[in-house]
């Protein structure tokens, strides 16, 4: 039983439940309505049941993707500094054998390279893209978009037109379709795992040396690691920045932030650094800058707009007054 179908089955049972409270405790919840349970009911599983009805073209699917994909994904799906690469790497061999081959070498690895079933695909682009409007596209646009990606692979012609018909061919081209493996230690109770462990009961030797440790360049990527950790027992998290610069780095990268932006070098948008360099010296800088993020916008640093962010005033004016400053540690 795949996980989608277990939650729905959960789902169900507490529909139930609700129904037999809500005749024993008048008010304490209630049946969930058709509409609701629809609502949630919209995976797509690998046997592409549920899968809606709809279709889109390769044509249609390249428009919708320079509008709203190619900012992030590139033109070609190569991608940018931030996402990692979605076209590329697999050959008409591995179409044809559903084995990608250049997986056996030490290769950076496009999602073409690993996917192994094309609901993945349609089901995530359909909950979570764009991904600053999750869930904005259509049912045809979902379909197109996909078209678009599989012509990019060389799976698809440029004529094609994808829908929940055909669907079932392009899985049989899919260039990882036979890479699945299955471990029987998570299915079978009774299996063997997959690593194994000799545990020790009596005179045990133990060494809690440290076995790895974040390179000096990577230290400073998700803020200050000390505050990070639990306050159980002994912490050894490294104090690598001062508080206040590191909890305005914390909060550019909840606020999805650091998605396009970094401290001292061009990603999608332009450097902090670059940034607190432009508006040296400007008395209403902190005022711009703040209407930029929570407004979005766009040609003040190339093509590549900026999404509005929802961020609070509070955090937005610690990563401005940050940002402004240079980002330091």
């Amino acid at each position: 039983m795949c996980r989608c179908t277990k939650l729905l089955l959960v789902f169900t049972l507490c529909v139930s439940t609700f129904s037999s409270a809500e005749s024993k405790f008048p008010g304490v919840g209630r049946a969930a309505t058709a509409a609701e349970i629809a609502a949630w009911d919209i995976d797509v599983r690998p046997d592409l049941k549920g899968l809606p009805k709809g279709s889109g073209s390769v044509s249609k699917g390249q428009e919708i993707w320079e509008a709203k994909c190619a900012s992030c994904h590139g033109t070609f799906g190569e991608s940018n500094e931030v996402f990692t690469p979605i076209i590329g790497g697999t050959t008409a061999a591995d179409i044809k054998s559903g084995r990608v081959k250049a997986l056996l070498e030490p290769v950076a690895r496009t999602t073409f390279m690993k996917v192994s079933s094309i609901s993945t695909l349609w089901d995530y682009i359909n909950r979570a893209m764009p991904w600053n409007a999750p869930k904005s596209l259509s049912t045809d646009e979902v379909y197109a978009v996909l078209a678009y990606m599989l012509n990019l692979a060389d799976i698809v012609s440029a004529d094609f037109v994808l829908n929940e018909k055909s669907m079932h061919d392009v899985q049989e081209r899919l260039p990882n379709r036979n890479g699945k493996m299955k471990y029987d230690g998570l299915w079978n109770l009774r299996g063997k795992g997959d690593v194994q462990n000799i545990a020790c009961m009596k005179d045990c030797k133990i060494d809690i040396g440290i076995a790895s440790a974040l390179p000096e360049f990577a230290q400073n990527t998700h803020g200050n690691l000390a505050e990070q950790q639990r306050g159980v027992r002994s912490v050894r998290g490294a104090e690598i920045a001062k508080p206040e610069n590191a909890m305005a780095l914390v909060i550019a990268t909840k606020s999805n932030c650091m998605a396009c932006h970094d401290i001292d070098k061009k990603r999608v948008g332009p450097s902090y650094r670059e940034i607190a360099a432009r508006y040296s010296g400007d008395a209403g800088a902190e005022f711009k800058l703040s209407e930029k993020v929570k407004k979005g916008g766009g040609g003040v640093w190339g093509a590549i707009p900026m999404p509005a962010n929802a961020i609070n005033d509070d955090d937005l004016r610690a990563v401005v007054k940050w940002v402004l400053t240079g980002a330091p540690d």
